[in-house]
């Protein structure tokens, strides 16, 4: 039995009152392996990988999170929350969780969408209009105009037009507010025509201030009150209650291949001015597990339901052109596509991936890492913090490689 297996016992005989006042992952009763169709020795093979990577000092410590027809059935917790310190890494220990923000707010507009506020081939310039006359600039350097006006599909895809991050790096987006960063864009060009190519820019935080224009309320107080709450998501925001800071985890980096803390310690205790939909909330695993097993369950978790199924549906169906591919960190990725701001798998044969096919997810910069399989109905939430901790080659094991094959090899009753 584990730890939390026996803390969940202890709490048992608590009362109501006791346990609702437990932080959210006490709450969470681990299951039994087999009852959710996993071996227990691949469970435990999956943890002895994770805790090799911090034994070996290439991680400082990890939490993941695995459930099943939402049991779940591994809750760990190892390693240090800061390699140059006593705290030990735990299942409420707190994350940045960056680019894993897109999806809530992919949540947050197709909300929006169910009420009629917008429609996939709307244009975006119904919505902003600074952005109706656009121009591309074209591989010669002159600018043209768009073939076909970007659609909010695009938007929502990638697909939308606009660079990369890195076209913005002088252009200070993030400086002011939502409201600044559409201005600046409005005076730019577009890098592509509109649905050609997959790039992955400012989109989310365009839809982040188009959820803020839809809803006349800010970001923040858009996703607690029609998501966070909810879910029961205690732990996730744009910023850290200052009473949780002790919870926040340390950045790491690599420094002639050792572990070291990357740079002062810096966390967010009040609400920032920019609030990133691209990549801006901190969380923990089992709050991260809730928004996942709500779009896993169709939209709805404990009776509280924030999408409907068949809008959880085509979040997950990739809306690309032919020709078009994900292409995060070089060459396209075969067999997968992408759709409201999810990636997707579609053709297991071709990707090689361990998951399921249908089965959609993202990432987030510093490493954190999740996927929904819903052919064999798999929430998987993993959580570590490194600089540039999703990026090939930059020093962190491949703990999104590892982590499915191990997950897939103790399932015993996998589907394709």
């Amino acid at each position: 039995m584990t730890t939390f297996d026996r803390r969940n016992l202890v709490f048992a005989g608590a009362g109501a009152a006791a346990l609702a006042a437990l932080p959210a992952w006490a709450k969470i009763a681990v299951q039994p392996a087999a009852s959710a169709g996993f071996s227990a020795a691949g469970v435990a093979a999956l943890n002895a990988e994770m805790h090799a990577l911090v034994d070996q000092q290439k991680l400082a410590g990890v939490v993941t999170l695995l459930a099943r027809k939402g049991k779940v059935v591994n809750l760990d917790a190892y390693g240090k929350q800061d390699i140059s310190a006593p705290a030990p890494m735990a299942p409420d220990s707190i994350f940045r969780i960056a680019s894993m923000t897109k999806p809530i707010c992919g949540v947050a507009m197709m909300q929006l969408r169910e009420q009629g506020k917008w429609k996939l081939d709307d244009p975006v310039a119904r919505h902003i209009p600074q952005f109706a006359g656009l121009k591309v600039k074209a591989a010669d350097g002159t600018l043209v105009e768009q073939a076909t006006p970007m659609t909010m599909a695009q938007l929502m895809s990638h697909t939308a037009g606009f660079g990369t991050s890195a076209v913005y790096t002088d252009a200070g987006l993030g400086a002011s507010d939502l409201q600044g960063m559409i201005d600046k864009l409005a005076a730019l060009p577009l890098a592509s025509q509109p649905g050609t190519d997959w790039a992955y820019g400012p989109a989310v935080n365009i839809q982040g201030y188009l959820v803020e224009k839809m809803s006349g309320m800010d970001l923040a107080d858009y996703m607690q009150k029609h998501i966070f709450t909810p879910l029961k998501m205690p732990d996730t925001q744009f910023w850290v209650d200052p009473a949780k800071t002790a919870r926040v985890v340390r950045i790491h980096t690599y420094a002639e291949g050792k572990l070291v803390t990357a740079g002062e310690p810096r966390i967010q205790t009040t609400k920032p001015r920019f609030l990133a939909g691209s990549g801006g909330l901190s969380s923990t695993a089992s709050d991260y597990f809730r928004f996942c097993q709500a779009l896993l369950n169709g939209g709805e978790l404990d009776g509280a339901r924030i999408l409907k199924p068949e809008t959880v549906k085509l979040m997950r169906k990739s809306v690309l052109r032919p020709g078009v591919g994900v292409d995060l960190y070089g060459p396209v990725q075969k067999g997968v596509g992408f759709g409201m701001d999810f990636a997707v798998h579609e053709t297991p044969a071709i990707s090689g991936l361990a998951q399921g096919q249908d089965s959609y997810w993202w990432g987030g910069a510093f490493g954190t890492w999740f996927w929904i399989d819903p052919t064999n109905d798999i929430v998987f939430v993993g959580m570590i913090q490194n600089l540039s901790g999703s990026v090939p080659g930059g020093g962190t094991p491949a703990v999104r490689d590892i982590s499915p094959r191990a997950v897939y090899a103790a399932l015993t009753e996998k589907r394709a």
